[in-house]
């Protein structure tokens, strides 16, 4: 049986993750409150969608999430997915629950009441940069080739050649590797089986000779 997955609030994101979850083998479902919303993810095949705000018991027992693998919240607002996890843990007995925060200093409390996983945006985003500090402080003493390391964050768009490709099969030069996709807010570690989506984030470490040629591989541009 599938693992099944409810993905409530948000739209970016939630459009992004799906695909990604879909193509994995699970089974999805996605609650959103704007109907216009709700009409565009209901174009991703096998997505199921129901339109409804996801803090409402009565709209989470309508979308059948009573015993989910996972719930994940993304709505706008940090306290909105407090509540939907606290909801889908208590009250439907999902077995793990994930928020999505902008607060960075919610993070202690949403663990302490037993919400299993919790994504900062913020986080993510000072990771990436406190990164680029050190590679720029080791880059004069650690040489690739001929060059000097270089961090680049690459955005991947809609028909990128990169987009909906394994790592292992993307043409990347010798001195030029992925090291971190980001996705709707998360950090993964790339391995070779790992498919690059449209809305990706790439950070790219490459010489400064190969960037260019890494960039247009990864983006066409």
């Amino acid at each position: 049986m599938k693992k099944r997955i409810a993905l409530i609030g948000g739209f970016q994101k939630t459009r992004s993750l799906a695909g990604s979850l879909i193509k994995q083998g699970y089974a999805v479902t996605a609650i959103n409150d704007n109907r216009a919303h709700c009409e565009e993810l209901a174009e991703i095949r096998q997505l199921s969608v129901f339109n409804g705000d996801g803090t409402k018991p009565y709209i989470l027992e309508d979308a059948s999430i009573y015993g989910f693998d996972i719930a994940i919240a993304m709505a706008g607002r940090d306290d909105d997915n407090f509540v939907i996890c606290q909801l889908c843990k208590k009250k439907f007995s999902v077995s793990k629950t994930v928020a999505l925060i902008g607060d960075p200093s919610k993070t202690e409390f949403f663990y302490r009441m037993g919400i299993d996983s919790v994504v900062c945006e913020i986080t993510s985003v000072t990771s990436i940069i406190e990164q680029q500090a050190f590679l720029d402080e080791i880059a004069t003493l650690v040489p690739i080739g001929d060059g000097r390391i270089k961090i680049s964050q690459i955005p991947i768009p809609d028909g990128a050649p990169a987009a909906d490709l394994r790592v292992m099969d993307i043409s990347l030069p010798k001195n030029a590797l992925i090291g971190c996709i980001m996705r709707g807010g998360t950090g993964m570690i790339p391995r070779g089986g790992s498919i690059i989506r449209a809305g990706d984030v790439l950070v790219l470490i490459s010489s400064d000779e190969h960037e260019t040629a890494a960039v247009h591989a990864l983006t066409g541009r």
